[in-house]
């Protein structure tokens, strides 16, 4: 998937998931695969989750534009239910995530491992307006480190989800983070959880393996 340069689009408008500057580019179709209950970091959940569908979004669709200093991907799914209150413990919000290699070879299917870390923008309905950024080295370690690196904002609208996240292509932090430039090349994988089916955690409908992705270069001349 190529995220095209858009000399022209500031922040705001990229982190407006029904801005026209979306409708102007095609979105990459994907499939979503279910997490193995036999993956799960808890033995309990995965007694609990035994035999149980895990992974209720099936497909998503995704864009992804860059204007030279900030990258946004635009995520749509189909949902038929808003899952944004949480009125009691066993209530869990609808949520996605972009995960990012920060080393090379990282693994997607384990979030990573032991010095190959992978990095995550994440989004859930509850927060609607924001986004946190995360690492992880496996299976259950996932832990945030900024709520204010990564924006977010997300829409729901006759059964469909529609969530950017955008952050700066280079950062500066003392944690392993994807590092961005225009041209660069470099995989991405897409996560979607749906809380009215108790998704959450490692929980989850994910991209399987990375997907490509190319950072259009600054000097193609497209203004979007």
């Amino acid at each position: 998937m190529k995220a095209s340069y858009v000399s022209a689009a500031a922040l705001g408008t990229l982190l407006d998931p029904d801005a026209p500057i979306w409708s102007s580019h095609s979105p990459e179709r994907v499939s979503m695969l279910g997490t193995p209950a036999g993956m799960q970091p808890s033995a309990a959940i995965q007694v609990a989750w035994k035999g149980r569908k895990i992974g209720a979004i099936e497909r998503a669709e995704i864009k992804a534009l860059h204007n030279g200093e900030e990258l946004a991907f635009r995520l749509e799914w189909a949902d038929a239910s808003e899952d944004a209150e949480l009125p009691d413990n066993d209530s869990f919000p609808d949520a996605a995530a972009i995960l990012l290699p920060a080393a090379k070879g990282a693994p997607l299917m384990t979030m990573g491992a032991p010095e190959l870390p992978v990095n995550a923008w994440y989004w859930r309905a509850d927060e609607r307006e924001s986004a946190r950024h995360l690492v992880a080295t496996g299976l259950g370690t996932s832990h945030t480190f900024d709520r204010t690196g990564v924006r977010g904002q997300g829409h729901w609208k006759s059964g469909r989800w529609r969530v950017v996240m955008a952050r700066a292509l280079r950062m500066e932090s003392d944690q392993p983070l994807a590092q961005l430039p225009p041209g660069a090349e470099t995989g991405f994988g897409i996560a979607i959880w749906e809380g009215s089916s108790a998704e959450r955690g490692g929980l989850k409908s994910f991209s399987g393996n990375w997907l490509p992705l190319q950072l259009e270069p600054t000097t193609s001349g497209r203004n979007g």
